[in-house]
């Protein structure tokens, strides 16, 4: 029986916390200077985006089966083993860097074994939170480890990334490697909480991700949402999987300066967490949905256009506060419009679009700009959300209702 969680969350949660917030700084370190370990191999635009499909592509493959594994088994355990074998191939990784000998074919397979630990450890670490506060300290919990995730994974991190791959091209992932090997210590520190298992009927796991599919397909304006976010994350996986590139080639920014221009996405997106609350109670969510496919038009064409850095940051800057926006406003209808027992099965269909979208779009980004221009994949990308848009448009009337 464990002691009562403390006013101030505990101890369990304190090391939760600071092992998510060391992870996600040495995850953005990784995605800063993963794009530019290729990059100084190859400028093939194909095996550039690559990269960044092969982190995602995991996402694709087994966001629905992680879900539930990490339901079946010791949540605490999963995370550390995951976050070791994860140091482990890191480590690997920039023993090959510093050696000289890695190689795009390596740096594929790291990034996919990582991708694949990602959807393990954040669907579990998500889910052993619940164990370790209170259920009436599960906001405060919540907030700061978004908080931490912002500030450490995309303002420290991604400059970060790529100053300290300018220093040393093996040094980022060494960096994540040990941030791994922390997070996975602290979490071995967290208390076992032994959940009792209810008796149930046993059913299948295709068919408990069958009955989810089924549920939110039958739902109009869920079913609207969910394909306007994959449909859309194709185009903006297409647009930015070359993004490296298209700083140097037509911004003409230092790999400094790419990182940095990274840091646009963080500032708007801590700014959106402070104001979406607000704009729903003002606008109303059926309006600020629609005001958010119309930026994403309006990033795409401007970056397609513009070749000067400030430009890009301001727009990459108001396009992040429409992210955070709109992903407060899907979910808050989503939750308020799912069944309880269909959540998390539901809510997996959505990280299957979302993410599963974007790695489809990094794939086609580095053959476009591979046959085009290296505006190309913007250019389709707005044709794309200009589409969307308009197919979605009256739909969406559904979701302040």
């Amino acid at each position: 029986m464990r002691a009562p969680v403390s006013a101030r969350l505990g101890a369990d949660f304190t090391k939760l916390w600071t092992a998510s917030a060391v992870s996600n700084i040495g995850d953005g370190v990784t995605m800063a200077a993963g794009p530019l370990l290729v990059a100084s191999i190859s400028d093939n635009p194909a095996l550039i985006a690559g990269a960044v499909f092969a982190q995602q592509l995991p996402w694709l493959l087994f966001a629905l089966i992680s879900g539930a594994y990490a339901d079946r088994l010791d949540r605490r355990r999963l995370v550390v083993a995951v976050n070791l074998v994860r140091a482990v191939a890191l480590a690997g990784l920039a023993a090959t860097v510093a050696t000289e000998t890695v190689t795009v074919a390596i740096i594929y397979a790291v990034l996919f074994l990582l991708g694949s630990g990602e959807t393990l450890t954040d669907t579990a670490m998500s889910a052993l939170l619940p164990s370790v506060v209170a259920p009436d300290k599960l906001p405060s919990a919540n907030a700061r480890l978004y908080a931490s995730f912002t500030i450490g994974n995309q303002f420290v991190a991604k400059p970060l990334g790529a100053w300290l791959f300018v220093i040393s091209a093996a040094l980022p992932f060494g960096l994540d490697a040990f941030t791994f090997a922390v997070a996975a210590a602290l979490i071995a520190n967290i208390r076992p909480v032994p959940v009792p298992v209810q008796p149930r009927q046993r059913v299948s796991l295709g068919g408990e991700i069958a009955a989810g599919v089924r549920w939110l397909w039958r739902h109009r304006l869920l079913r609207t949402l969910a394909v306007t976010m994959g449909l859309g994350n194709i185009a903006f996986g297409a647009a930015f999987a070359v993004f490296v590139l298209y700083c140097r080639q037509r911004l003409d920014l230092s790999d400094v300066g790419y990182g940095f221009l990274l840091t646009a996405f963080a500032v708007g997106g801590l700014f959106g967490t402070t104001v979406a609350a607000r704009l729903t109670r003002a606008f109303g969510s059926t309006t600020l949905l629609r005001a958010g496919l119309i930026i994403e038009v309006v990033t795409h064409v401007t970056l397609a256009t513009t070749t000067t850095p400030w430009v890009a940051a301001v727009i990459l800057i108001v396009f992040s506060i429409h992210a955070m926006v709109w992903g407060i406003t899907v979910t808050s209808v989503r939750q308020r419009t799912v069944p309880a027992p269909l959540r998390g099965r539901v809510g997996s269909v959505y990280a299957l679009l979302d993410l599963g979208g974007a790695a489809l779009g990094s794939l086609l980004g580095g053959l476009f700009a591979s046959v085009w221009e290296i505006t190309t994949p913007f250019w389709i990308a707005a044709t794309m959300m200009t589409t969307i848009t308009a197919l979605a448009w009256h739909r969406l009337r559904e979701a302040t209702a």
